[in-house]
């Protein structure tokens, strides 16, 4: 086990490095001059050689890299083009609004694929599920951010249940306030979620359904919720950890476009505003961050796929 978990830390660590190097490249290599944005387009000479030197575009490209990376490490991301606040700031005040709109999102994508999985496993034929059925084709088919306005017209337009706009309220101060203000946006990222982590879940428990091992079960007379609960969705469940971990990065990382329609306060909406101010060490620091969220989450995954089943950690 230890071993295991020695080299996928040495894994993590490389991949890491190729993703900041990644990063940094993309976001180096988009059109425009910081500079010029910053002083604009009118501004002297002098004026626009001082912003380069002051930013460090005037060094070389790996000196800029090396200096760039040397920083992370430390927890240094720069400053941002346009504010007088560091990344690092600008990145710990909306981190914990996407952090909370991730766990709501985890949350109903376990609470409604799980269910709506085991049914279509397990009861193809029914009325039960055919709807479910039906409802993994819709989630799969309509995109988040049409479900997201559908969901403002129903709810805070028509109904005026709920906020169009939604502001981040931390959970632990004010939880009605936070349900109220995170559903929405959690819904219309968990409906697709959960159409993909149930279509996993319910392939999964179709082919544990015909092993050996629950036909022995149900031959000694145990009852079949008893087969289900405890041969079956524990073994099944085995694959849709790392489904799990890879969709709870998605959600830190890949919620940019709902953030925006609800206007929510956090990671997603950050870069987006960022992009098109062409704040690029904002964006920088945030997908540089994401990165390293997402490995950090599948390095747990991975280590946690390997506790559950002898057959990784030994292989």
């Amino acid at each position: 086990m230890y071993a295991y978990v020695i080299r996928r830390l040495l894994q993590f660590a490389l991949v890491l490095f190729l993703g900041s190097l990644a990063v940094w490249a993309f976001v180096f290599a988009l059109p425009g001059d910081p500079a010029t944005v910053l002083t604009g387009p009118d501004a002297a000479p002098a004026e626009l050689a001082a912003t380069r030197e002051r930013l460090g575009l005037d060094d070389s490209v790996v000196q800029q890299y090396v200096t760039w990376l040397g920083n992370a490490v430390t927890g240094d991301l720069g400053d941002s083009y346009f504010s007088a606040e560091t990344v690092s700031s600008t990145l710990l005040d909306t981190v914990p609004a996407t952090g909370q709109l991730a766990a709501f999102a985890m949350a109903l994508t376990l609470l409604i694929g799980v269910p709506v999985g085991t049914v279509v496993a397990l009861r193809p034929r029914s009325w039960a599920g055919r709807a479910a059925d039906a409802y993994l084709t819709a989630g799969l088919a309509i995109p988040a951010f049409w479900l997201g306005l559908l969901l403002i017209i129903v709810f805070a337009v028509q109904l005026g249940a709920l906020p169009a706009a939604s502001d981040y309220v931390p959970l632990f101060s004010d939880p009605a306030g936070a349900v109220r203000a995170t559903i929405l946006p959690a819904l219309a990222v968990a409906v697709h979620a959960s159409s993909v982590l149930a279509r996993f879940l319910a392939a999964s428990l179709h082919e544990v359904m015909g092993r050996d091992y629950i036909r022995t079960a149900r031959a000694k007379g145990v009852p079949e919720r008893y087969v289900v609960r405890r041969h079956a969705l524990r073994n099944a469940a085995l694959p849709t950890v790392t489904v799990v971990g890879i969709q709870l990065g998605g959600f830190l990382g890949g919620t940019v476009v709902i953030e925006a329609v609800f206007n929510y306060p956090g990671l997603g909406r950050l870069l987006y505003t960022s992009i098109g101010e062409r704040d690029y060490a904002v964006v920088q620091g945030g997908v540089l961050f994401v990165v390293a969220a997402f490995l950090c989450l599948n390095l747990l995954v991975d280590v946690l796929y390997a506790y559950l089943d002898p057959r990784i950690r030994l292989a």
